[in-house]
């Protein structure tokens, strides 16, 4: 396979790559990267695809194992407590200060959001729930407006990406994903910054049961 610069470093496309490749499970847990084998199937030189394998391990997608190279991520259970934890209070910041600050354009919009939520739900359509429960959330945290608090959140949610398939595929998963999102957007459009918080809070708490 060839690859093409787009006016961006080559390495930024190779971890795109990678990334996707490790999201679909084409790399998976546990596995070894061959940097050489990987290089060649790229058709590049090692050295973008050293620096791409650095940027996934600052991401926590890519582990870095002494004398024994680079490994796609395992994420044990001990490791989803951790990362929810720090989710549940920083995304529940997130919805504490959006409730304040949104405008009523950014309140429809994310109510907007929820009914594609509603549409992808009812379609049993995955990819397009995944897509736009990510734009949801991401929404919210653009609204909180706290770009250092958003850098690490997005970080912990690329690891989180490796179960995503786990968390709502498991029984009625799914429709109480969508209750938990109403709760949170009925708590914005009111504008109840602790229930906001709240929800958000109780949402991403079901999230980790659901992967346990």
């Amino acid at each position: 396979m060839n690859t093409k610069l787009n006016n961006r470093p080559l390495y930024e496309d190779v971890a795109d790559r990678l990334r996707e490749q490790i999201f679909s499970k084409q790399l998976a847990p546990g596995s070894w990267l061959d940097e050489q084998r990987l290089a060649e199937q790229f058709g590049i030189s090692r050295t973008p695809m050293r620096e791409a394998i650095k940027v996934l391990a600052s991401e926590g997608l890519i582990t870095m194992k002494m004398r024994r190279g680079a490994y796609v991520t395992e994420v044990a259970r001990k490791d989803l407590e951790q990362i929810f934890t720090i989710l549940s209070l920083l995304e529940g910041e997130a919805a504490r200060e959006t409730a304040i600050k949104a405008t009523e354009d950014e309140l429809n919009l994310l109510d907007h959001l929820h009914h594609r939520l509603e549409k992808a739900a009812a379609d049993r359509d995955l990819e397009q729930f995944f897509e736009t429960n990510g734009k949801f959330h991401e929404l919210i945290q653009e609204i909180a407006g706290n770009r250092w608090m958003n850098g690490v959140i997005a970080d912990l949610r690329k690891v989180l990406k490796l179960h995503r398939r786990d968390s709502l595929t498991s029984t009625g998963r799914l429709q109480a994903s969508l209750v938990e999102h109403r709760e949170i957007l009925n708590a914005l459009l009111k504008r109840d910054a602790t229930a906001a918080e709240a929800s958000m809070k109780k949402h991403l708490a079901r999230g980790l049961e659901a992967v346990r």
